[in-house]
């Protein structure tokens, strides 16, 4: 609430600023999933008598707990451990994958939890990422973790007939496209698909 407050402050203050409101989108997509971190978040404009530009502060958001297991989270966990005593593995999404790795956090908590979880990276070429999945898959993989513009197109996820979006970026077509991996030909079991 105090991070939204103060947003909306700076967005009244400096109404049209894309720098406010791309920082602004991006912090309150984010926060809700990792509460700690972000640091100060600024915005900038123009000095109307010098002419330079400024940096200015948006909001100070607090650093929460990381070692606290947050309500999002610990649905998520709830979710796959059903999915899993019914046999089915599970795909899960997030799309804060570089700077602020929700990904690398999510795999930590569920394998804390007995989960065997993997994170599939932009590293894997696209055209390795089919025998990726088959490796980790012969290892024990039981849950995916990754963006989802990794697995849009080009893959059959028939082993994963669960899949979650822990976030959903803004595409509705790399959404489109992300939740149909599961339903493809050849798929036996009925595909879900959820969003928490």
């Amino acid at each position: 609430s105090d991070l939204e407050e103060s947003i909306t402050d700076a967005l009244r203050e400096h109404h049209g600023n894309a720098s406010v409101i791309g920082t602004a989108m991006n912090a309150l997509l984010l926060y809700p999933d990792r509460p700690y971190g972000l640091g100060i978040l600024y915005g900038f404009c123009t000095n109307e008598e010098t002419g330079e530009r400024e940096r200015f502060i948006i909001a100070e958001p607090a650093d929460l707990d990381p070692g606290f297991i947050y309500a999002k989270e610990r649905r998520l966990i709830e979710e796959i451990k059903k999915e899993l005593a019914l046999g089915r593995k599970v795909q899960v999404y997030a799309v804060y994958t570089q700077k602020r790795d929700v990904t690398r956090r999510l795999q930590e908590l569920l394998l804390k939890n007995g989960i065997r979880a993997e994170v599939l990276s932009a590293d894997v070429p696209p055209e390795q990422r089919e025998a990726w999945y088959e490796r980790r898959l012969r290892n024990g993989m039981q849950v995916c973790i990754c963006h989802p513009k990794l697995v849009q197109t080009g893959l059959d996820l028939l082993e994963f007939p669960t899949i979650l979006f822990y976030e959903t970026g803004y595409s509705t077509y790399v959404l489109r496209q992300a939740s149909r991996r599961s339903w493809r030909i050849g798929q036996k079991q009925p595909v879900r698909v959820g969003f928490l």
